[in-house]
Formats: structure tokens, sequence, C-alpha cells
């Protein structure tokens, strides 16, 4: 009993492991790639943590001595990654060769810990089994190879190191590798740098050449930035004509007044080219705070822009003319329109706020260009403060305009950022037939991205889904149906549909032929039977008799479904493999073993390797007695 408290106590500190290190930053250094494959290595296996924590099995000595091993392992990742994102990009490319060693270290710890591991006897989902092989064998594979680092940045770097001077180009491939950039970017190395002086860990000679790269790097800055004042040394101040220009109206990025001010997701603004060419060299996070963006949506600030235009008029400064077109290049959208709705929903009365509401909702129904300018604009909050309206129309209009903007990726960050979970859910329990349905689909459109299926099920979803799956329209059905298979790809919202009862009425479906759910509720059936709840549940509503039913006449998807359930519910139980037999299945699955797709033939075929087994032992038996 305590060697199992000290499973679940473990199991719990690997998955906050896990998410303590998926939630990193990206790295910007010279370490980039061996930083991101190690991340992206360890972020796989949350699945495995996440199925543990949820599952019953008990753990004994083995199964701990590999976990505590994993966790020892995974403990160093975090500590090396947290190094390399607080430490200086300099030191750590002049330590690239020791630097590399240490994460080929690491990795080699992760992989020598999840040999010791014996999943077969975990209990583990087949999806999840089959993940964590695969990660084990990403890292099996880089523990027998080790990341080379970048030649050019290391011939660059030889001459640094030989004390030879390099030239202006050297220093701009050192000053890009490095990701030293910008005034900031300096200015978080030279704290770096002064914190590894202060340690007085490293000889005299070091610390020379990482002052004199530090200072070379930001000579080439500065001679791109020919504004900035570099004599004032670290502080680098900024050298300003009158009237000096406030800075809330120059862009972290390019220091320049704004033309076009825009909005990340995080809360900054920036100049609309400056973020947009950021954006698009492939970065993923805020330049100003490292935070990873939630979307790359860009919303303009209007009340930044309104305020510079005065404050140029005030000072006799000529307003920036901005080289943006009133749309996207190749945009079709009438931005003029889109404003105009958005005051009706801001200073409209409930008519005007009805109207313009619906008006988005076939704006963006109709094309991507205009889910993108009325995202832009700045609608999804306000249609989201519509979605507790208490006029029903407006209602449907506001979940319906969300769930057309949904289809656009960046707009889906948006939309969660702003608190829309709870609201659509709550819209899914009251509101009229057609908004109820709409907020499934919308669930389902945003639970795509995987961190939002368990915000989704956090806020109580799972619940009206299940409603709407017993009460809807046969589009509501397939709705609810649909969200519902989604978010139970995450298995802590699995338990959540099998405790609010989905079992029952996915068996009223799955005997209905008529119903035409039966596709739906047989996918749901199977990812649910991965899980222990979802497998004892299916147990108890005795489904034997139809399972061998849609193996026997069922559409090849449908048979594919049927064998996987039935496959789940007989591992290890005898009676139910019993009433396969009694029911003639063990001919169907030999016919679905013939003849059914690659999946069907091996649940069949499992199931049938189960059946032998009983078989010869009942054999054994009768010849003993």
């Amino acid at each position: 009993m305590a060697a199992n408290q000290e499973g679940r106590v473990l199991v719990s500190q690997l998955v906050d492991s896990v998410r303590e290190i998926s939630g990193l930053p990206e790295c910007r250094s010279a370490l980039k790639k061996m930083y991101g494959n190690l991340m992206r290595r360890i972020k796989l296996l949350s699945p495995l943590f996440e199925e543990l924590k949820d599952s019953e099995q008990l753990l004994d000595d083995g199964d701990l001595q590999g976990l505590q091993a994993l966790k020892i392992a995974l403990n160093w990742a975090l500590e090396l990654l947290k190094s390399v994102n607080d430490g200086s990009k300099i030191f750590q490319a002049l330590q690239i060769e020791k630097t590399t060693h240490i994460f080929h270290a690491v990795t080699t710890k992760i992989e020598e810990a999840l040999s010791q591991i014996r999943y077969e006897r975990l209990g583990l989902s087949e999806e999840v089994h089959e993940q964590i092989e695969l990660v084990h064998v990403q890292f099996k594979r880089a523990k027998g190879r080790m990341d080379s680092p970048d030649l050019q940045l290391q011939r660059d770097l030889a001459i640094v190191n030989k004390g030879n001077e390099p030239g202006l180009e050297t220093i701009k491939r050192l000053s890009e590798k490095l990701h030293l950039t910008t005034i900031d970017d300096l200015k978080r190395e030279s704290d770096a740098i002064h914190h590894i002086v202060s340690a007085d860990e490293y000889p005299e000679e070091y610390i020379e050449k990482m002052s004199f790269l530090l200072k070379e790097i930001k000579d080439c800055v500065m001679l791109g930035n020919p504004e900035v004042d570099n004599g004032e040394g670290e502080k680098s101040v900024m050298r300003h004509r009158s009237p000096v220009i406030p800075d809330d109206f120059r862009c972290p990025i390019s220091l320049e007044l704004m033309k076009d001010p825009v909005i990340v997701s995080t809360g900054q603004t920036y100049e609309r080219s400056s973020i947009q060419k950021w954006l698009d060299a492939g970065h993923k996070t805020c330049p100003k705070t490292q935070q990873t963006l939630l979307h790359t949506a860009l919303t303009p600030n209007y009340v930044l822009k309104s305020l510079i235009a005065l404050w140029c008029e005030s000072n006799g400064v000529e307003l920036p003319k901005s080289n943006n077109k009133p749309g996207r290049s190749g945009s079709d959208c009438d931005r003029t329109v889109i404003g105009s709705l958005l005051q009706k929903l801001v200073i409209g009365d409930s008519d005007e706020q009805r109207s313009a509401a619906g008006e988005l909702r076939l704006l963006a129904k109709r094309n991507a260009d205009n889910r993108v300018c009325i995202a832009e604009a700045g609608a999804i909050p306000l249609l989201v403060e519509l979605l507790s309206s208490r006029d029903g129309r407006t209602q449907e209009h506001a979940v319906t305009a969300l769930l057309n903007l949904s289809i656009n990726e960046a707009n889906k960050g948006i939309i969660v950022s702003v608190g829309a979970i709870p609201e659509i859910v709550d819209v899914l329990k009251n509101g009229s037939t057609e908004a109820r349905e709409n907020a499934a689909a919308t669930l389902f459109s945003l639970s795509v991205v995987d961190e939002n299926k368990v915000a989704i099920g956090a806020a109580g979803a799972i619940p009206p889904l299940i409603d709407l799956l017993q009460e809807g329209t046969p589009r509501g059905k397939k709705d609810a149906a649909t969200a519902i298979f989604n978010l139970c790809i995450y298995q802590g919202n699995k338990v959540r549909a099998v405790r609010g009862g989905i079992v029952k009425p996915l068996m009223r479906l799955l005997k209905d032929a008529s119903g035409g759910m039966m596709d739906e509720a047989l996918a749901i059936l199977a990812i649910l039977a991965s899980h222990h709840e979802g497998k004892m549940a299916i147990a108890e509503a005795e489904p034997m008799e139809a399972l061998v039913e849609v193996i026997r006449s069922g559409s090849a998807r449908n048979r594919e479904n049927g064998s996987a359930v039935l496959w789940s519910l007989c591992a290890g139980d005898v009676g139910l493999l019993k009433v396969v037999k009694e029911l003639g299945g063990e001919e169907v699955l030999k016919e679905l073993f013939e003849n059914g797709t690659e999946r069907a033939k091996r649940k069949a075929g499992s199931v049938l390797e189960l059946l032998q087994r009983i078989e010869s032992a009942e054999t054994v038996a009768t010849a003993a007695f």
C-alpha cells in the first residue's frame, strides 16, 4: 500500500516536471537545435505519465526504481534547459563542445531510465504504449549519436579563440547565430556575463574573450542602428532630437516612431512591419517578454495610433504614413463595413447589436480574408461578451460568428485567450437549440488544439455535450459526438465522460441502426475502452451481442472499432470471452482476421488468441478430470 502511495506521488511529480519543461520558452542561442530536440522528446512522454496518474495499476519496486531514475534524469534536463535560457549566449557558444556532451549525457540518462520501465505490465492503452515505444526509440537513436554543433559557428569562434581580429561579416554571422541582434539582447547578455565574472570561476583569459566578443557584436549592432548612442557603454541611451519621442510610441524592435501599432497575444505593442518580419522568420515568442505567443494574430492598437497622431500634431512632427493598405495583400474584406459593425456592438442598442452580430456571422462564414479582418479589428472579445446576452437570437449569432471565426487557426488562440471557453459552455448548457448545437461545434473546433482539450473539459463541457447527444436534433447529436470524441483523446476527459454517464446513451445509439449515429457511438466507445473506468462501464452495459453483430455485418470502419472495443473488454476477462464464444463470435472474428483492415485484423487476431487459450485450458482441465 505504501509502495502504491509512493508511486502516485512519484507519477504526479513526473507530470509536473514535464509540464514545467513544456512551459519553458523557445531557445534563442547557438544551442537552439539541441535544446529543441530534448524538449520535444520530453514533451512526448506526457501521455505516459498522465495515463499512469489516472490508472489504478499497482506499481512494484521495479517500476518505482525506473520512475525514480526518470525523475532524476528529468530534473537534470530541467536544470540544463533553464541554464541555457538564463545564461550567457557567448559563454555557451565558447563552451559548445562541452555543452553538447552535457546534452548527450542527459539524453543518455533519460534513455537508460526508460529502459528500466516495463511498459507491458503497466496496463497502458494501446495508443500510449505505441507512442512511448516510439519516443524510447528516438531517445535510443539520440543516445547513439551526438548532435553536431554548427560548423560555420565553430569556424567563426575559432578566429576569436586564436586571438585573431574577426572581420565585420564574421561578427554579423555571430550576432545572428547567437541571437544577439537588438539592444535588449545585448543588455541581457551583458548582465549574464557580469554574473559569470562575479562568480570568479573562470580564468581571466576566458573572461577577456567573452568581453571582447560582446564589444565586437555590440559595435556591429550599433552600426545597424545609427540612432543609438553607444557613448555610455552598457547603458546605451537614445540620442533624441527635440522634441523627445515618448518611449511608448517607439517600436521595441525598430526603436522608431510607430506608424501602424499592433498588439500581440502577450499584450505588447509593435510596429506591424517589424513584428511581421519577426514572425515570418519563424519566431514564436514575444521579442520583448520572451513569452511564447498563444497565437500570431496582430490586433490593431487604435488607441495608441490616435495618441501618436495627437502627439505628432501637437509637436509639429509630420504624421508617419503607414505602408499598409486598407486590407492585406490580396485581401478581399471591407474594413470600413467591419469597423461600422463593431461600433454597433460597442455602443448600439440591443436591436443594433443583434443585427451587427448576425452580419459578422455571415461575413465570417463567407471567406478566409473576412475571418482574418474581423479578428484583427478586435471583434472577438466583443462577440464573447454577447454570449451572455439575454436576447436568444443575439446569443445564437455571437456563438455562430465565433464558430466561423475559429476556422482560422490563429483565431482559435484569440478566442481562448479572451476567456471564451466558460461562456461557450454556458451557452451549451442554457442556450436555444441552435445556439447549443453551434456551441458544441465551436468547442470541437477549439479542441483541435491539444491544450484546449484540457481547458474545455475542466470548464464542465462534457455533461451538457452528453445531454445534447441524447436530446439534440440529428445535426446537434453529431456535433456533440464529434466534440466528445475529440475531447476524450485527453485521458482526463475520458474519466469525465464515463462519470457523466455517457456509456448508456452510446449503447442506445449503437443498438439503433436507424438513428444514423452508430459510427460516432463506436468511435467514442473505442477510445473510452482504452481507459480502465471506461472499460468497466462498457462491460456493465452488456455490449457483447451488439459488438459481435457489428463485427459480423457493419461497415469496415465500424468492424474495426467494434473489434477494438471487444479486445479491450476481453483482455483479462475469461467470462466475457465465453460470452463471445456462445454468441458465435469466433467465426465472425476469423472472417474479420482474413478480410478486415490492418487494425481490425490485429484486434481480431488478439481476441482469437485469447479464445484459443481458454479452449486449451478447458481441454487440459477435462483431460485431468
